[in-house]
């Protein structure tokens, strides 16, 4: 096997080593726009991450595409996201956040109750439960990279977790919108089921868009609501570590690390909408603008998907995480039986 070393890690920041894989990414995101108008049951997102998926498992991109596949699944996601916020107003975005409170709630605390108990019968380090739990809790991957440096776990757990969690993501856009379907579910009722349920953003936007755009718009704004309590649950991790290690429990933390900022544009992006500052003839424009820009960033993701790397992280990790998915969806859906939101 060749070095594993970046050859391009030099360039990584220059704009010139992103057009690459933001080429690339782009072209198979209008195939997968091409797809999903042909086939709306499914959309364009779900075609663009199992398009990049395929692609990166059949024929891996060259290494010079790699900084412009890592911006377009990080920053062109955020970006997609506040462009969303032009099309929804302040109040719709505050009433479907405290609407949805109790079911994320209960969500987080099925989360972290099933990766404690469960990971315990496996025999996981507490590390690599805790990460674990945190990825399928609140964001992903994005939740894993900020708890990760609080907790000092090594590389090694932290790939195992982003594996497992992105493992299940896949599977939740192919699987959630069948199920929501077979459910009868409502757009409302199937954009809080997949916001509180479902790990990461990307894949949130995926099977909520792939519903209809009352359920991806609802699910956005739900998962938002629910990515910021990152917040609080760093600053109890690192309040944590400081007791156990009064010398270098809060070395790496910094809260401007673990804040998410592009919620924060969304809701300034909301704000203008409210105002009246857009026209209403733009916001067709603004939408399909947005939709776009989230299939480039799926599409990305899904290049980014190494299933041999997925399959070499282990049996129990991936227990773990189908089990906490397991517990998470189905507490999510129970609340909202109970308070009939479905």
């Amino acid at each position: 096997m060749p070095a594993t070393s970046n050859p391009v890690a030099h360039t990584i920041d220059t704009p010139s080593s992103l057009w690459p894989g933001l080429l690339l990414s782009a072209g198979l995101a209008a195939v997968a726009f091409g797809l999903g108008q042909w086939l709306p049951l499914i959309g364009g997102p779900v075609f663009g991450i199992v398009l990049g998926v395929v692609v990166r498992n059949l024929a891996p991109p060259p290494l010079t595409c790699r900084p412009g596949i890592r911006f377009a699944g990080q920053n062109i996601l955020q970006w997609s996201i506040v462009a969303l916020g032009f099309g929804l107003s302040l109040t719709q975005v505050a009433h479907t956040g405290m609407d949805s409170l109790a079911v994320t709630l209960v969500s987080v605390a099925a989360a972290f109750g099933a990766a404690l108990l469960l990971g315990r019968l496996l025999g996981i380090p507490s590390k690599l439960k805790l990460l674990i739990g945190a990825g399928t809790a609140i964001c992903g991957g994005s939740a894993i990279a900020a708890v990760t440096p609080i907790v000092k776990a090594d590389e090694h757990d932290t790939a195992f977790a982003i594996s497992t969690i992105f493992l299940f993501n896949l599977v939740a856009v192919l699987v959630f919108p069948a199920l929501g379907h077979l459910m009868g579910m409502s757009q409302e009722g199937f954009g809080l089921w997949a916001g509180t349920a479902i790990n990461d953003t990307s894949s949130v936007v995926a099977a909520g868009y792939s519903y209809g755009a009352a359920a991806g718009d609802h699910a956005t704004i739900v998962k938002l609501t629910r990515a910021t309590l990152i917040i609080p649950l760093c600053l109890l991790l690192a309040t944590i570590e400081a007791w156990r290690q009064k010398k270098h429990g809060g070395g790496d933390f910094a809260l401007r690390r673990v804040i998410p900022w592009f919620i924060l544009w969304f809701v300034v992006a909301s704000a203008v909408s409210s105002a009246g500052v857009i026209p209403d003839a733009w916001q067709p424009t603004i939408r399909l603008g947005a939709k776009l820009l989230i299939i480039v960033a799926l599409t990305a993701i899904g290049l980014s998907a190494d299933l041999r790397r997925m399959a070499a992280t282990g049996f129990r990790p991936i227990v773990l995480g189908l089990g906490v998915w397991v517990a998470v969806a189905l507490s999510s859906l129970g609340v909202q039986y109970v308070t009939g939101q479905v």
